[in-house]
């Protein structure tokens, strides 16, 4: 499993530093990150952003309840933030049912990685922070479909998902 705290540095500065000069730097690297987050992880979630470095990049997926739980998140400037409110949303095509916890999450997140995750040279930081059933059913996908070795693939200790791979 991977951890947030650290971050690459390899062309952040001559000594290198990664502090605002560096990130404004050309050929400065940026790792892409994926991060979910449910409502029974928000506090979990506000840790983990305020730890990222400001030139970080990627989106940051929230599944909850309904608008009522939407919060003002800080995230850096090149992240974008998503919030998947599963009242507004229904559950699986043509079943009439409402969207069940983690599904709504589970969509969105196999959709982007669809479209966006890159191969082997892949160096996308995934932290899943959700529920559960979407967090499992996010990392079958992204191994399974896109390729992703599960070691490097950060889920809470307690799912014991990555243990299982």
């Amino acid at each position: 499993m991977t951890t947030t705290a650290s971050h690459s540095t390899a062309h952040a500065s001559a000594a290198g530093e990664h502090n605002a000069a560096a990130c404004r730097a050309s050929r400065h690297t940026r790792a892409q990150h994926l991060i979910t987050a449910d409502e029974s992880s928000l506090v979990e979630l506000e840790t983990l952003l305020a730890t990222l470095p400001l030139c970080s990049t990627g989106r940051v997926f929230v599944e909850i309840p309904d608008a009522s739980w939407q919060a003002d998140l800080v995230v850096p400037a090149r992240m974008v933030l998503t919030w998947l409110d599963r009242s507004a949303r229904t559950g699986d095509p043509g079943s009439g049912r409402a969207c069940a916890p983690g599904q709504a999450l589970s969509r969105a997140v196999t959709a982007w990685a669809d479209e966006m995750l890159c191969g082997d040279d892949d160096h996308t930081r995934i932290l899943l922070l959700g529920g559960y059933l979407g967090t499992a059913d996010i990392l079958d996908h992204l191994v399974t479909h896109n390729g992703v070795d599960a070691d490097t693939v950060h889920t809470p200790a307690q799912y014991g998902l990555n243990a299982t791979r």
